[in-house]
């Protein structure tokens, strides 16, 4: 069944939409600075690459909406963001903070017990990330239909 779409004011789609707007405007400004230390001859291969390199990490179903859930939540132990995420086994989620762990995305803050308490939170990377996800999400929530002007 499809999502009944969220309805915004003119205004606050306006914004939505210029900031989508600005963000094409830096990607290709950033895309430009970069070709433009590739000297004469253009370097598609290593644009592709750093493109499959910089989303890697988001390639995982259960990655991204760990991310997300620790954006969105803030701080959560293992068992709070079990629940939180309908579906995930405990194995799978430990796999997965371990690898978001490993990327710099998240910490894993141990407090010593007893009993001893493990919470993980987004690094500054990790929220940097979902920042400049947001714009690309909003994106693709136009594009879907999911949200709508009013």
């Amino acid at each position: 069944m499809p999502e009944t779409p969220m309805i915004l004011p003119h205004e606050d789609m306006k914004e939505i939409e210029s900031s989508i707007v600005t963000t094409e405007g830096m990607g290709a400004r950033i895309r430009q600075i970069f070709s433009g230390h590739h000297g004469d001859e253009h370097d598609t291969a290593w644009e592709v690459e750093a493109s499959v390199e910089a989303l890697d990490v988001f390639t995982s179903r259960w990655t991204i909406e760990i991310l997300a859930t620790l954006y969105i939540a803030g701080e959560r132990r293992f068992n709070e963001l079990r629940k939180l995420l309908v579906g995930i086994s405990s194995r799978t989620l430990s796999d997965k903070l371990r690898k978001c762990t490993e990327n710099g995305l998240i910490d894993r803050i141990v407090v010593e017990g007893p009993p001893v308490r493990v919470t993980y939170r987004l690094t500054d990377h990790g929220k940097r990330a979902g920042r400049l996800l947001g714009p690309l999400v909003a994106y693709m929530k136009l594009q879907k239909g999911s949200v709508k002007q009013q």
